[in-house]
């Protein structure tokens, strides 16, 4: 990560009783409240570089010309931001990175530490740094949008989110040839790695660390530019919900969930809404496993009918591409029955399935069938697995098995032994 020390004097600044001071033979003749901190400092260092604090000083001067007394409560970035700015200005050593830089920004900026006011001032050395280090470096650009968050408003104004987006899309859409293991020097193995040329999804794993609206807005711009395939796209949504939605239909349900809680889930529900808004229309753009863990998620969060009814949509799209072990989802923890898998959910996308089936007009009818029959196959596999769940309601098991056609199944040795498993679990039909 880069570095920019500004500054050569040692830090004079010191605390007392909520009071900080600088160290000084000259007495201090101007005091600016932040927040709930005071500072005693002076008006030779800081007016010559502050436009702000010029005028606030002007129209204070008039009542008292001795000792000037300022309040800045609305300085983005709070007193940490203020002090960085004090101290170039005392000329005091400041060390700058990708951490701190939006803060330092956003408040010289606010306080009019520009080139108007003085040359080569505080707004114009952070510039040259953001320009020529951190938009140049990819773990940089990453570390300094997640620090926007709390300045969003701000940073959005002055163009670091814009920028930052622009540099990391840029870097993503290199030929993985181009890409070196320096950008990702943080993931486990690298010393090992470094050698070899990186992988096409390189960058997925540390976009997932940002802010859902950030990552929306990188993958948005990707997608516009039609460089990469679309799976690659999907493999982005795929980390990104891996770090986010970790198996979150194993915590509390909304009815007994407090406050906090609620919004937590209300924040999953709007991850798992903007996730299924950037998956490619592009058919197998994400496996049919991932489709429908969506799914059961946005059963769980309680999305929005649209969202449901797309995933429904897309899952029996691509349900024949299925196999045995992507329908053995868990079920929620709050399902009625106690049961150990969500046969709902797999009856839903069949029956969504069947749908797209019946509607399609087969050129080859052979073709149709065998697919019809695969899934039939799929089904009654699934079956003998859900049978053993002693918590299991014949009703849903019975369900499910007439959900599909006659022509489904050519014979029926797999259904039968579904009904022999859950005879011997001790149920009765």
């Amino acid at each position: 990560m880069k570095f920019m020390k500004l500054g050569t004097r040692p830090d004079t600044f010191y605390t007392e009783e909520s009071t900080r001071t600088v160290i000084s033979d000259v007495p201090s003749d101007l005091t600016i409240q932040v927040n709930n901190t005071i500072y005693l400092l002076h008006k030779y260092p800081l007016l010559p570089k502050s436009g702000l604090l010029q005028q606030l000083c002007s129209e204070s001067e008039e009542e008292n010309s001795s000792n000037i007394t300022l309040v800045l409560q609305d300085i983005p970035g709070g007193e940490e931001a203020f002090e960085l700015c004090a101290k170039f200005c005392y000329g005091i050593t400041i060390n700058l990175s990708a951490h701190n830089f939006v803060p330092a920004f956003c408040a010289s900026n606010f306080l009019q530490m520009s080139e108007a006011v003085e040359k080569m001032n505080f707004v114009k050395r952070l510039e040259v740094f953001f320009s020529s280090c951190i938009l140049e470096g990819w773990k940089d650009s990453i570390v300094t949008l997640q620090n926007t968050g709390r300045l969003f408003e701000w940073s959005e104004n002055l163009g670091i989110v814009r920028r930052c987006i622009e540099s990391l899309v840029e870097k993503i859409l290199l030929p993985p040839a181009k890409v070196t293991w320096s950008y990702t020097y943080t993931r486990p193995g690298y010393e090992k790695k470094r050698h070899q040329s990186v992988p096409k999804d390189w960058w997925t794993e540390d976009i997932s660390f940002l802010d859902i609206d950030l990552f929306r807005c990188i993958v948005t711009a990707i997608r516009s530019t039609n460089v990469l395939p679309p799976q690659l796209i999907g493999e982005a949504l795929h980390v990104y919900t891996c770090r986010w939605l970790p198996d979150i239909t194993k915590s509390r349900p909304r009815e007994s969930s407090t406050s906090q809680a609620e919004n937590c889930l209300d924040r999953k529900e709007k991850i798992l809404e903007t996730i299924v808004s950037l998956i490619p229309a592009d058919k197998g753009s994400v496996s049919i496993r991932f489709m429908i863990r969506l799914l059961g998620l946005a059963k769980f969060l309680g999305a929005s009918p649209v969202t449901k009814a797309e995933l429904t949509r897309r899952a029996g799209m691509q349900f024949g591409e299925a196999t045995f072990d992507d329908l053995l989802l868990p079920a929620q923890s709050s399902n009625d029955h106690n049961t150990s898998y969500d046969i709902d959910l797999v009856k839903t996308v069949l029956e969504s399935f069947l749908r797209h089936w019946k509607r399609q007009t087969p050129t080859d009818e052979n073709q149709s069938i065998r697919l019809i029959r695969k899934a039939g196959k799929l089904i009654d596999s699934y079956l003998q697995v859900v049978a053993k769940d002693a918590c299991m309601p014949v009703q849903k098991l019975v369900s499910l098995a007439e959900a599909l056609p006659r022509i489904a199944r050519p014979e029926h040795d797999d259904l039968y032994k579904a009904i022999n498993i859950y005879l011997k679990v001790g149920k009765v039909l």
